[in-house]
């Protein structure tokens, strides 16, 4: 019933230097040097010593019942596994359909989110998909937002060859349903807007906010990193007042103009200190990532991982010169607030959900706690899905 993580090095995100951390249940309830545990009823004391103490991973772009299919049936991803996403340190996740809204449907995705629920982390996930019209469980997206605990918001593709095409009509519509729906219930109710390497970029966005009365915060522009130009308007729509989100796996730059490496984009968002709440960084986990020939045809398939999430934070900190309690930022503090999850998400603090993960001096994962359930141990997983070996 109790845990208590003796004499770590906690940052909350915020540095908090040495203390211990006593979790009960599924909650922290203190945070303080030298804690008294004795006569605590079935106590584990776990020494963390040589260990650093973080909020556990927010990852709010998973394709969590797969995604892919861009290259025929036999091109679907499959489905996210609780411990993969708990040995990447993933306590926290947001589902959302991709290019594929014909086989995946968002009554599944939300089964796979309530699955997910029961195996120890905490889910989420966005109703609608690349389409539109968006694809719903109940029939509209306000309905979805407001009535479906899980869904925090929708998601919908622009400026890419497999979108839509929405007009901005079209979009200020799907966008103020999905405000409406999270004012009705309670929740940030935010577009994900992928955006693809298409040539309109941000123009579409721009277009909604000068044309409507809705603010920019409303969206949640995604992949900003793809390319040196979709950064340059990312960096002006987060200095306008907007939200951006990094993609960890786009982190190569296969020829000038390419892909800017997350740590080095939300380094320079830091250093110009214009944002800082506002820039967060997903993993587009179990998503595909097809390679194109001239003609739009499909010539190969990747499957997006999750192991940049810690990686691009290490190169925050090793490379970039960031102190810790800033790298952490885009994954933990700041995502739980875009997503309207940041009262119980996203930092160590009395009262919040216990997702924890214990480091090492490199920043990799020795223990993981979801929910307060011990979920990693010395690095391996120890609980695993109903079909999963163990």
């Amino acid at each position: 019933m109790f845990t208590v993580l003796k004499n770590a090095k906690v940052f909350a995100p915020k540095d908090l230097g040495r203390a211990d951390i006593l979790i009960c249940g599924s909650r922290i309830v203190a945070i303080e040097k030298d804690l008294a545990v004795s006569g605590l009823p079935e106590c584990t004391v776990i020494d963390a010593s040589a260990r650093i103490a973080t909020p556990g991973i927010v990852d709010g772009h998973v394709h969590l019942t797969g995604g892919g299919g861009e290259g025929g049936f036999a091109t679907r991803t499959p489905e996210v596994k609780v411990e993969t996403l708990c040995t990447h340190g993933v306590c926290t996740v947001a589902g959302l359909l991709g290019t594929d809204t014909l086989g995946r449907h968002p009554e599944t995705l939300l089964a796979k989110v309530n699955g997910l629920r029961a195996e120890g982390v905490s889910a989420y996930m966005f109703t609608g998909g690349y389409c539109w019209p968006s694809p719903t469980v109940m029939g509209a997206v306000d309905r979805d937002i407001a009535f479906i605990d899980a869904v925090i918001g929708a998601k919908i593709a622009i400026t890419d060859h497999r979108s839509s095409q929405m007009t901005a009509q079209e979009l200020s519509r799907l966008t103020s349903l999905a405000r409406v729906g999270g004012m009705i219930g309670g929740k940030a109710g935010r577009v994900v807007a992928h955006l693809g390497a298409g040539k309109a970029g941000f123009g579409l966005l721009h277009e909604v906010i000068e044309t409507t009365d809705i603010p920019i915060g409303q969206f949640i522009p995604t992949h900003v990193n793809r390319n040196e130009a979709l950064f340059d308007q990312a960096y002006a729509w987060l200095s306008a007042g907007g939200h951006i989100d990094f993609t960890s796996g786009i982190n190569r730059k296969a020829k000038p103009g390419g892909a800017v490496k997350p740590s080095v984009g939300i380094a320079q968002c830091f250093r110009d200190d214009i944002g800082f709440d506002r820039v967060t960084m997903t993993s587009d986990g179990n998503g595909s990532a097809p390679i194109f020939d001239a003609g739009g045809t499909c010539i190969g398939i990747g499957i997006g991982g999750f192991e940049g999430m810690l990686q691009e934070t290490r190169d925050l900190v090793g490379i970039e010169g960031l102190p810790l309690e800033q790298a952490l930022r885009p994954v933990t503090s700041s995502a739980a607030t875009v997503l309207g999850l940041g009262d119980k998400k996203g930092h160590l603090a009395v009262g919040a959900d216990a997702d924890i993960l214990l480091l090492d001096e490199d920043l990799a994962i020795d223990h993981v706690f979801a929910r307060g359930k011990h979920m990693v141990r010395q690095g391996d997983p120890i609980v695993f899905g109903a079909f999963s070996r163990g």
